[in-house]
């Protein structure tokens, strides 16, 4: 099992939905499992209902949902750690600094991961796979061209229209369908396949 940590602000809206939409996005059999934590969240059980309906609409889950705070252990415990925005990677990092180079913005590591793949957003070769994904995007920072820091961050939806909440969901659905394709490893892919054949 390889854990991968969405966080936000309260884990009410952006980590909440990252960490649903790729767990629908995933292929069966996938190693990977998102979870999700907030910089000022308190634990409480359900998600909230805006966000909720959003997630359904685009094919998520939101049953069983339950918000949580930001602690070391979490992002000790994560092959990688995904900030909706800078605030909440740097939280991460300061919470645990040895995890730094397993610490990203979501928008960033998809950008980062991305490099020198080949057309459809794939590593050239596949080899390695999820832990050489995360060295590689890490190995790049600071080599590829600077984009300004509020490029890397997904606005927070809390206390706007609901159609801001709606963009923000589609956006990070984007980001995560990035993700998976960039994420699955050789064997992630050759259980998609069989599952395929399979179910015919």
């Amino acid at each position: 099992m390889i854990r991968v940590l969405f966080v936000c602000t309260g884990n009410v809206h952006r980590s909440a939905l990252a960490e649903r939409l790729l767990a629908a996005r995933l292929p069966r059999g996938s190693a990977l499992r998102p979870e999700s934590a907030g910089t000022q969240a308190w634990p409480r059980a359900g998600m909230e209902h805006s966000t909720r309906a959003v997630l359904e609409r685009l094919g998520g889950d939101g049953s069983g949902f339950v918000s949580r705070p930001l602690t070391a252990g979490l992002v000790l415990g994560s092959a990688l750690v995904l900030g909706l925005a800078g605030e909440h990677r740097e939280a991460a990092v300061r919470l645990a600094p040895s995890a730094m180079r397993r610490c990203f913005t979501l928008k960033e590591f998809v950008r980062l991961a991305g490099g020198e793949a080949d057309g459809d957003g794939r590593r050239p070769d596949g080899a390695g796979g999820f832990p050489a994904v995360v060295a590689a995007a890490a190995a790049r920072r600071g080599h590829m061209a600077p984009v300004p820091p509020e490029a890397d961050d997904v606005a927070d939806p809390g206390g706007m229209p609901s159609a801001v909440l709606s963009e923000c969901a589609r956006e990070i659905d984007e980001l995560v369908g990035s993700l998976v394709r960039l994420c699955e490893d050789p064997l992630t892919v050759q259980v998609r396949a069989v599952l395929r054949v399979r179910d015919g």
